[in-house]
């Protein structure tokens, strides 16, 4: 029961009162104070009018039969008209058009019915009108209401979808105009690195240059490199997500440990077993693993079971990245975890690696590969 409802009851049940006090009511054979048990009933059914919208009909329709058999009175027939609004607006969609049909009927009947037992045509728009008034005028003002809102309802959600469409639209836009960026910093970078590496490389060969030339190509390497990281920094910044601070620890395939500390908190049992001589890799390298390998546990965490076999493998110019869990549901594939893959699997080709990820023994797998150059 709400409390604006059962506030509501109380004044109809008062405004009733007023009304009998009044002498509102058609008195037959009951005396006045018979008619508040009809009055209360309906005002009972207020209370309940959107919490129990069926209660508040079946209230109405027994405070009306016992109205009537009395009188009626007015202010009873008042709040019955209430019920059957509540009723229709509130109760089930079908209820309306049921109650419209019925309304309807009965208003008709009891038009024919008075006009017979009267003899008079007039007496029977009368008793038709007044029936209609009571009974279809409350059901079709409850159908209106409810249809206004359910259109509101489907403009609102309407609208909501449409700022959803806007707001992907717009990161697609940020995220492609990104991408565009980052290839252009690519190129950028790539020629200043061929010109480097191509002065570098005529120096080296060059036995006979003289002190002048060999000072001149140094200054257009150092030249190239500054104007390189200049603009590598430059792009980088554009590049950054608003608000994302630049992170000023590297972050080392040696250091999953710190990840696997983490998930064991979160309650993910890691078993982390490293094969072959670990060593010093590549930053990019580095950052790779070990991005792929915290992807990886947060899938494992969010779809796994409860452990989860981690393996870190160093190979002559390769290091392997292995995670083996159990899922939810053997068999299928990883719920949710397409976009996590996709990435994983961008930068593992950006370092020139690859990532193979899913079913596996019962399981989930994910198995990178990051080539490191040279072995020291």
């Amino acid at each position: 029961m709400r409390r604006d409802d059962a506030l509501w009851a109380v004044a109809c049940f008062v405004g009733g009162l007023v009304l009998l006090a009044a002498g509102a009511y058609q008195q037959r054979w009951a005396p006045a104070p018979l008619f508040v048990g009809p009055l209360a009933i309906s005002c009972a059914g207020v209370a309940v009018r959107r919490s129990r919208p069926l209660l508040s009909l079946g209230l109405g329709v027994v405070a009306f039969l016992g109205d009537f058999a009395m009188g009626p009175s007015l202010g009873t027939v008042l709040i019955i008209t209430d019920n059957l609004y509540a009723a229709v607006r509130y109760g089930p969609r079908a209820l309306g058009r049921w109650m419209l049909g019925i309304t309807s009927v009965v208003a008709v009947v009891t038009g024919v019915v008075a006009g017979i037992l009267l003899r008079q045509l007039g007496a029977a728009a009368i008793f038709l009108v007044q029936t209609a008034l009571v009974g279809v005028t409350p059901v079709f003002t409850g159908m209106i209401i409810r249809q206004l809102e359910d259109q509101a309802e489907s403009e609102r959600t309407r609208a909501e979808q449409v700022a959803r469409l806007a707001e992907l639209d717009r990161v697609a836009a940020v995220q492609a105009e990104r991408t565009r960026m980052a290839r252009e910093l690519h190129d950028m970078i790539a020629n200043h690195f061929s010109a480097i590496a191509i002065q570098s490389t005529a120096v080296l060969s060059r036995k006979d240059l003289s002190a002048q030339t060999v000072q001149n190509v140094l200054e257009s390497i150092r030249e190239n490199s500054v104007q390189g990281m200049s603009e590598m920094r430059s792009m980088i910044g554009l590049l950054r997500q608003d608000g994302e601070e630049a992170e000023a620890i590297r972050r080392r395939v040696a250091e999953v440990e710190e990840l696997a500390d983490r998930a064991r908190e979160a309650g993910l049992e890691v078993r982390l077993r490293v094969t072959g001589d670990a060593r010093e890799l590549p930053a990019a390298v580095d950052l790779a693993g070990y991005r792929i390998v915290q992807e990886s546990l947060t899938n494992a965490l969010k779809h796994g079971g409860e452990a989860v076999d981690l393996m870190i493998g160093y190979r002559p110019g390769l290091v392997t990245l292995t995670v083996d869990n159990p899922v939810n549901g053997a068999g299928q594939g990883l719920p949710g975890a397409g976009a996590g893959i996709i990435g994983m699997r961008e930068r593992a080709a950006l370092v020139g690696g690859v990532v193979e990820a899913g079913p596996h023994d019962q399981g989930w797998r994910v198995h990178a590969e990051l080539p490191t150059g040279k072995t020291s």
